[in-house]
């Protein structure tokens, strides 16, 4: 039993030692050759999967992505899509054929119809119809391409916002910035690739919005804070200056890269470059967060008062300033939309707080010269009800996924154009259907990216953002 255990481990050594010797001594050097790749700036893990070779696949009308996702479900019915028969209809019940299969949240389906609360009329040159909450983005309509016509699957916020960010109602699948910047890379040593910036409340849907999936985790979404160092513990403790820490970290560098030669494990590696990352982002961070350098009709712009101040305002403007610094993809979640009751006090109040700094963020992108190669969305997960949920009197929508409205600006879309159509009640869609899947594979087509050959294999199967779906909305190019 000894010398059985002893011939074990003689055995084992020596496939240690061979492994060690072949990837440290004989020319291949795998680790090393990851550490040079990641110290360059270009992730190890890009050079791997087949869906990487080549791209952009197509030259890219869109180089960066600014997603503005207002998690909870805008009223569709109330920002972006007139329904005057609606508003005729208020208090009846709607039309029996409609009801046949379908799935609401909460409501009954024979709850009655409830009219839009606010008013609609035309704007700029285009004479696009908007809600009379929205005087801001009015006033920036002629560089907006406004889809009325997307539906999802998802009835809850968690499954929808997950879905419309991943491509899938299940945990665990990459997000679209995660995919984005698997595929591009970033343009910015000193920051995260992939940003994101939160106000209001945390999503339903959680980290799972902006996550990795089982891509390599460097591709996921970093949450920034609003204020102050954006990542905790970024600054260093009392008493250690930049020189020692600036020698703390090359002694650790020193130490890895002799494990690395040893083991030739390229974790080691990420290890380093997570290192010199976050040293590079001490560096860059509180500029980037000073934002008492902008100008004060920039300030005013965006209707920021008090610039140290956390909100959303402040959050579009800090994703200028990261788009600016080569930031590939910029995230905004605000969630605050879910409006089952109180609708006309709560959405008007959303709209005060988001309209103005929205636009702003159009407007000032295109002041900087960013906005033809920079894709602009705003939109939430599903749109509500054309029904009233509660009692009578009531005032809120249910969740509606049939039908619902988004806008996109820059980054080669459209401007001053709608696309799709719903009924005249705003149940169903009626002409030029866009689904979730679609959505997304004209993003990444935007983005000079062919969505059904960014691929990972994971678990003996290629996968992608769009699954097995989607189809480009050549419309709105």
């Amino acid at each position: 039993m000894s010398s059985g255990l002893s011939s074990e481990l003689r055995l084992r050594n020596a496939c240690n030692l061979k492994r060690r010797w072949f990837l440290r001594d004989c020319g291949v050097g795998l680790g090393g050759i990851a550490l040079q790749s990641l110290l360059a700036g270009e992730p190890a893990a890009r050079a791997a999967p087949s869906g990487l070779l080549g791209l952009p696949h197509h030259a890219p009308r869109a180089k960066r992505v600014v997603y503005l996702f207002q998690a909870g479900a805008p009223s569709q019915l109330e920002l972006f899509d007139p329904k005057p028969q609606l508003t005729r209809r208020n208090g009846q019940l709607p039309p029996a054929e409609l009801l046949k299969g379908y799935r609401a949240a909460f409501i009954k389906p024979n709850s009655a119809l409830l009219g839009p609360k606010f008013s609609f009329s035309r704007h700029g040159a285009s004479g696009i119809e908007l809600s009379e909450l929205l005087p801001h983005t009015a006033r920036i309509v002629d560089e907006l391409c406004i889809i009325r016509s997307l539906h999802t699957e998802a009835v809850n916020h968690a499954p929808a916002q997950i879905l419309m960010n991943t491509g899938s109602q299940q945990f665990g699948r990459p997000s679209l910035g995660a995919w984005t910047l698997y595929g591009l890379g970033s343009e910015c040593q000193d920051l995260p690739g992939y940003v994101v910036l939160t106000s209001h409340k945390g999503t339903s849907g959680g980290a799972s919005n902006y996550g990795s999936g089982f891509l390599p985790t460097p591709f996921a979404g970093i949450p920034f804070r609003g204020t102050s160092d954006p990542v905790l513990y970024l600054s260093n403790p009392k008493g250690v200056d930049a020189d020692a820490q600036r020698a703390s970290l090359d002694t650790l560098r020193r130490l890895n890269e002799l494990t690395l030669e040893e083991v030739g494990d390229p974790a080691i590696a990420a290890r380093i470059q997570n290192y010199e990352s976050a040293y590079r982002l001490q560096a860059a961070a509180p500029e980037l967060m000073d934002l008492t350098q902008e100008p004060q009709p920039i300030l005013d712009l965006y209707g920021i008062k008090d610039p140290r101040e956390s909100n959303y305002a402040r959050n579009c403007l800090l994703a200028r300033r990261l788009l600016q610094r080569g930031v590939r993809f910029v995230q905004l979640f605000h969630e605050a939309w879910d409006q089952h009751s109180d609708l006309t006090n709560q959405i008007k109040r959303n709209c005060v707080e988001t309209d103005q700094a929205s636009a702003a963020l159009v407007q000032d992108l295109k002041q900087h010269s960013l906005l033809d190669d920079t894709l602009v969305v705003w939109g939430g997960e599903f749109g509500r009800t054309p029904m009233v949920q509660g009692a009578e009197f009531a005032d809120g929508r249910d969740h509606h996924n049939r039908c619902y409205s988004i806008w996109l600006a820059g980054g080669g879309i459209k401007a001053g154009y709608v696309h799709g159509e719903t009924d005249e009640l705003g149940f169903n869609v009626v002409s030029d259907p866009v689904h979730v899947h679609d959505l997304n594979a004209t993003l990444l087509h935007l983005l000079g990216v062919d969505h059904k050959r960014l691929t990972y294999r994971f678990q003996g199967r290629d996968y992608r953002l769009t699954d097995i779906h989607g189809t480009i909305v050549k419309g709105i190019l």
